[in-house]
């Protein structure tokens, strides 16, 4: 009898068997790779058969690879084929790498089957360090400073191929033999295969089966059965026609109005894939808005029920998790962090949470009120969840520190008047400064977005006041190791500081501190830890930062293209708004998915998770889209 498979949004590892020290599925009786040597089937099979070495070659500064693959299995087949990236492809290339697996191997797992191959191990150590927890869905891990990606879906192979944007250079059609796994091997998945296939799409696999090479003949493959490795006698390779191949017209010069989180992390993560990034934003320097605070706290509020505005929270916490320690370790606070149910409503929210989902404990897991109190150094008179990877950051540092690049130029102190189209490029005018212009644009300015749109129409925004409060460290009478968050956040001793906050001030749009604010900061702390505090009348002496967050009628982030009243799409610009309270768990993933659709490259979001953040969803009423050109 099979074990029941978890709740979601775990997903079902695979369970091995380890016979002669090779893994073997439990499930489908079959190897993840030849007994002979796994490594070197990849390469004859693999490597060989779509020609890789040459086609790496041959690709010039800039240009990106797609490889498809159905079934990662232990990750061998991705670890060949970066290693040969890595010897073949010229510097300025970039390869990415999507896979399905309906069965992911354990951590534990894929530490062990990949010391198999120690000629691979810096890589598979790489590949260790960012495997993901094992949950349904899209995982995007940015590899070899930027120019290796990997695409990673856990699930279905079905549902991956229809949700999935991308378009594959080559196939490794890796699943385990047609008779072991016949669902990896339908007519539906090869349909799929051919549907994300570019122009001269090349495939290979092990099998030799009749009804497998006669369905991607149909499908539009020239198709070929030659020599197998080792004891195989045969295996099939096929090829698309490479006439009508396209071009994709990747903007050479973008232009970001908004120097926050969200426009600093995408100027930086286009200018790591070469492009040439203007960022204008009217303030003196970077995070001058409401990413200026000294402290922020990466954390998501994960709904009970596990649909898709759950989906892409946590996905966008995950990808944030894995993102700042690899690149902004200098302002990164790796703590853990506190949800605390102080409230009854909290308290029954999280009990049913946890009734309805199981999260791998990496991810969360619930503590009672004396587990808090040690793994905080607070005194919490409740539990609650307890997010272990997650932590704190600087956000005004961290936005310094991701545009010092050379591919960005920086327009400090520009007062945008007007953007508009010029000849098929975006021009931002502003006062007193010379016009910039580039082939695209993205306005990520907050809660001044909508201000700078050229568009008509009654796009569903707002701008919600919040005022944040620093305490002197020594008020307080524990010091807290990691952040505390319920009605209020408290975050780790900075400077010999600590901030709370932030208030939550609907149709409030005055600028200034105001002690009412202080004091509505220090109550809610008070409430939410009793006797932390050594003093009364604090607000009098506290001081602070006012900040408005640009919010949706969902909540939900804005990331996509813009849009004008009637729904129309104006080619070349793009919103990047919205983000709330939480910019630090989303900027990171939806600028990796914003850089994917002005890159032309295989897209970070699935469509049904890209269809959360669309920007036509924020007009009043909306209707069918259409394009200008």
């Amino acid at each position: 009898m099979e074990p029941l498979a978890p709740s979601l949004p775990s997903i079902e590892p695979a369970t091995l068997e380890w016979r002669d020290g090779q893994p073997v599925s439990a499930r489908f009786g079959d190897v993840y790779f030849s007994r002979e040597n796994g490594l070197e089937e990849t390469r004859y099979v693999f490597l060989g058969h779509n020609r890789l070495p040459d086609r790496f070659a041959s690709l010039n500064e800039g240009d990106t690879f797609v490889i498809g693959e159905t079934g990662f299995g232990t990750g061998l087949n991705f670890l060949a084929a970066w290693q040969a990236f890595r010897d073949h492809a010229p510097t300025g290339a970039s390869l990415h790498f999507v896979s399905v697996e309906r069965y992911p191997l354990r951590a534990e797992d894929l530490r062990q089957a990949l010391a198999l191959w120690p000629e691979l191990s810096p890589l598979s150590a790489t590949l260790q360090q960012q495997y993901p927890p094992l949950v349904t869905g899209c995982h995007r891990l940015v590899l070899d400073g930027g120019r290796v990606r990997l695409t990673l879906y856990l699930g279905d192979a079905v549902e991956a191929l229809e949700d999935l944007s991308f378009e594959a250079d080559a196939w490794f059609l890796d699943g385990f033999a047609p008779a072991c796994n016949p669902d990896l091997w339908e007519q539906r998945i090869i349909d799929l295969v051919r549907c994300h296939s570019r122009p001269g799409a090349t495939l290979a696999t092990f099998t030799s089966v009749g009804r497998i090479r006669r369905g991607f003949a149909e499908a539009g493959f020239r198709m070929e059965k030659v020599a197998g490795f080792g004891h195989k006698r045969d295996m099939i390779r096929g090829e698309l026609p490479a006439s009508d191949r396209r071009t994709c017209g990747v903007p050479r010069s973008i232009l970001v109005v908004g120097a926050g989180l969200a426009g600093s992390l995408l100027a930086r993560n286009l200018a790591e894939r070469g492009m040439r990034v203007t960022v204008a934003d009217q303030g003196e320097g970077p995070g001058a808005g409401a990413s200026g605070n000294a402290q922020g706290a990466l954390y998501a509020k994960l709904g009970v029920q596990f649909n898709a505005q759950t989906q892409l929270s946590l996905a966008a916490l995950l990808h944030a998790q894995r993102y700042y320690p690899l690149n902004t370790p200098d302002v990164w606070h790796p703590t853990g962090l506190l949800m605390m149910a102080k409230s009854d409503h909290e308290q029954q929210r999280q009990q049913k949470f946890l009734q309805q989902n199981q999260y791998p404990q990496g991810i969360l897991r619930p503590v009672s009120a004396e587990q808090a109190t040690t793994l905080t150094g607070v005194p919490c008179p409740k539990g609650g969840l307890w997010f272990g990877q997650s932590g704190w950051l600087e956000p005004a540092r961290l936005c310094l520190t991701l545009l010092a690049h050379p591919n960005i130029q920086t327009e400090f102190g520009f007062r945008a008047t007007r953007l508009l189209p010029c000849n098929s490029r975006w021009c931002l005018s502003g006062e007193g400064r010379q016009d910039l212009v580039a082939d695209a644009v993205v306005i990520a300015a907050g809660h001044q977005t909508r201000s700078l749109m050229p568009v008509v129409g009654d796009y569903r925004m707002k701008a919600i006041r919040g005022q944040v409060t620093a305490l002197p460290a020594t008020s307080l009478t524990a010091q807290p190791r990691a952040v505390v968050t319920g009605t209020r956040y408290l975050n780790p001793p900075m400077g010999g500081q600590v901030i709370t906050g932030a208030t939550f001030d609907l149709h409030d749009p005055d600028p200034q501190e105001r002690l009412s604010s202080h004091q509505e900061n220090i109550d809610a702390l008070a409430d939410m830890v009793p006797g932390i505090l050594r003093e009364e009348n604090l607000a009098s002496s506290a001081s602070g930062r006012v900040s408005f967050r640009c919010t949706t009628h969902d909540y939900q982030p804005i990331a996509g293209p813009l849009v004008n009243g009637e729904a129309q799409v104006l080619d070349g610009a793009w919103l990047f708004t919205g983000l709330g309270s939480k910019g630090l768990m989303w900027a990171p993933l939806l600028a990796e998915y914003l850089a994917d659709c002005l890159c032309g490259e295989p897209r970070a979001l699935p469509r049904s998770l890209a269809a959360r953040v669309d920007p036509k969803r924020c007009l009043a009423e909306t209707v069918t889209t259409s394009r200008i050109a």
